[in-house]
Order: structure tokens, then sequence, then C-alpha cells
């Protein structure tokens, strides 16, 4: 459900438009290498919630979700579905 590189395509734009996002590791820490800031944390987060329709006012939200592109990657695949679920979506 989740694209490592749809996310990625995202940071670059948003927050190191100097990066290419081939280069842009899944495992690279992102608050530690200056790529996201807290005021970016909820950018991406925001962002997240709308891009894959996740209720973000109804899920547990930890920074440890949103260090790297994998860690993303993991928090979209266990919150859309359980959003899917609660809009009737799936049977």
């Amino acid at each position: 459900m989740s694209d490592p590189r749809t996310i990625k395509e995202f940071i670059v734009e948003e927050f190191a438009p100097d990066v290419d996002v081939e280069r842009l590791a899944d495992d690279q820490d992102l608050i530690a290498a200056g790529i996201i800031d807290s005021l970016g944390l909820l950018r991406l987060v925001t962002w997240l919630g709308s891009h894959y329709d996740i209720p973000i006012d109804d899920v547990d939200i930890a920074e440890s979700d949103f260090v790297t592109v994998e860690a993303i990657c993991r928090f979209v695949e266990r919150e859309a579905p359980v959003a899917a679920q609660q809009k009737g979506g799936w049977v």
C-alpha cells in the first residue's frame, strides 16, 4: 500500500530539494541528518494522512514512526488498513 518512492519524492520536494531521490536511503535517519525537523514532522504526518487516507487524529503517533522511510512505510502499512476498515471499506 505504501510506496517508498512516493514518500521519498515528497520528502525531497518539501525538505531536501538538493538531494537526489535515488540517493535518499530507506534507512537514513531523517531527523538526525537534519532533513526533517519538528515542524517538518508535522507537515509529513499531515501529508501522510491526506495521501493515504489515514485519520491522523485517531492514531497513536510516535517520532520513531517517522525517523526513516522504512519506518514511515511501516506506519502507513499499519494504519492505512485500519482506516479502511473503520470506513467500512473492507468486508
